[in-house]
């Protein structure tokens, strides 16, 4: 029997890597020939890193580093982060409360006494989960022209917002807001003593051995720093000069894909945090009347199709970037991208669709009556200049969207829907005495768009 056993492992063993070897080579088929043809080799373009089970199943790059010298991005080149920033801001805030340096229930005023206090107390878990009601510091019209080009001191562009009327009572709501992270990086400083960066850089950055990590500041020699690219009409053009300053914790670093799993792998050793504080930073907040949120402490948790993701984007001028986690699956993927002329969002779904086997999106079928019911026109309520046009398209219900490109809406119920390649947008027809009277998107806040036609 012994024997027996000795036969079938050694002669099954070998069969079984040759079968996990083939399915790994046909993924990588799969995703060269779908990444290959998303962009031309003359273009800029993103890296691609997958890790399953704890090693990596694919890390490529695409498109060129520099248009004007021709360069191609390599794996370890180095692109900006944006909001992804978001995450190692949370989790030097959370590092100063397992120090018991800080509290998340402390107000923002105790570190900003001067911050205008009127309506309640806003908390530090308030700045993290982005339930503070403090207006986007980005979103502001600002009456300076290039305003985005100068360099401030982080007290400076605090004061710039901090007048601003709360948008909503703290804790009440949640509204995607980078004014709470700035708040976060300079309390950073005021409970450290040092500067944001500093502490970033000795208690992250270097703790967990990323080596091709380092803030954006441009006059610094960072070497294998992409450049960045927007496209305009049929051509790419340079990127508008933003002062590093104006992105700071809210979405200052700069990184590759490899630096960023090594961060992953850091977290998820407990290396930098305890097993309970990151819990609670991948756990969705509970509003006051007890609803839930899909953001945690610098993570958006959501499900896509049954499928579970701690994620969070980046995007500014000529970069994006996507970060994903699927823990019932253990499959990491990191997309880093410098082409402001493509749809990373069409990337990542197609990516991780191929790598798990099953499509981030669901779609069910309507009757052509039903797309009937909701064709028509619709007005953004708070933004009045803005209309969603809803007609049949090919057997499909489209959306044509003022200074946006046209969306396919893909139907998870009879008045449910998402638009595709846009799995964290949740929407929903509301109707009104048998008729569709509007739409409503949940993503990074809520917004109606009421019918007018």
């Amino acid at each position: 029997m012994k024997f027996l056993v000795y036969i079938l492992t050694v002669v099954c063993f070998p069969l079984l890597i040759a079968a996990q070897q083939t399915t790994g080579k046909q993924l990588e088929k799969k995703l060269d020939n779908f990444l290959s043809t998303e962009i031309k080799s003359s273009e800029p373009g993103y890296q691609v890193l997958i890790a399953k089970s704890g090693q990596v199943i694919y890390n490529k790059a695409f498109g060129l580093a520099d248009l004007e010298l021709g360069v191609p991005i390599k794996a370890d080149m180095v692109f900006n982060l944006a909001s992804v920033t978001k995450q190692f801001t949370a989790v030097a805030i959370l590092q100063l409360v397992e120090q018991g340096k800080i509290s998340l229930s402390d107000s923002l005023q105790k570190f900003i006494p001067d911050y205008p206090f009127k309506v309640g107390i806003i908390t530090i878990e308030n700045l993290l989960t982005h339930t503070s009601g403090i207006k986007d510091y980005l979103q502001i019209a600002f009456p300076t022209p290039f305003l985005e080009r100068w360099d401030f001191a982080p007290k400076q562009l605090i004061d710039s917002f901090k007048y601003h009327p709360l948008e909503f009572m703290p804790g009440t709501k949640y509204s995607y807001s980078n004014s709470g992270y700035f708040l976060l990086g300079y309390i950073i400083e005021k409970v450290s003593g040092k500067s944001y960066q500093q502490y970033i850089r000795e208690n992250l950055l270097t703790s967990a051995g990323l080596a091709n990590s380092n803030f954006d500041w441009d006059n610094h020699i960072i070497p294998g720093r992409v450049k960045g690219y927007v496209k305009a009409d049929a051509s790419f053009k340079n990127i508008n000069y933003m002062s590093p300053s104006i992105q700071y914790a809210a979405g200052g670093l700069i990184s590759n894909v490899e630096d960023l799993y090594t961060w992953h792998k850091a977290l998820y050793s407990y290396r930098l945090l305890k097993k309970e504080s990151l819990e609670k930073a991948f756990s969705p907040f509970r509003l006051k009347d007890g609803s839930v949120t899909n953001y945690g402490y610098g993570w958006n948790i959501n499900t896509y199709n049954g499928i579970k993701v701690i994620e969070h984007q980046g995007a500014l001028p000529g970069f994006s970037a996507q970060v994903m986690y699927f823990p019932d699956d253990d499959v990491f993927m990191a997309i880093l991208c410098n082409n402001g002329g493509i749809s990373i969002n069409k990337i990542v779904n197609n990516v991780a669709a191929l790598v798990l086997n099953k499509p981030l999106q669901a779609d069910i079928r309507l009757s052509e009556k039903e797309f009937d019911s909701y064709a028509g026109t619709y007005q953004l309520v708070n933004n009045p200049g803005r209309t969603a046009k809803l007609y049949k398209m090919n057997g499909s219900l489209v959306a044509e969207v003022t200074n946006a490109e046209l969306l396919l809406i893909l139907f998870q119920s009879p008045t449910k829907f998402q638009f595709k390649n846009l799995p964290d947008a949740n929407c929903e027809f509301i109707l009104e005495n048998g008729k569709v009277t509007k739409f409503t998107v949940t993503q990074n806040g809520y917004f109606e768009w009421r019918r007018i036609e």
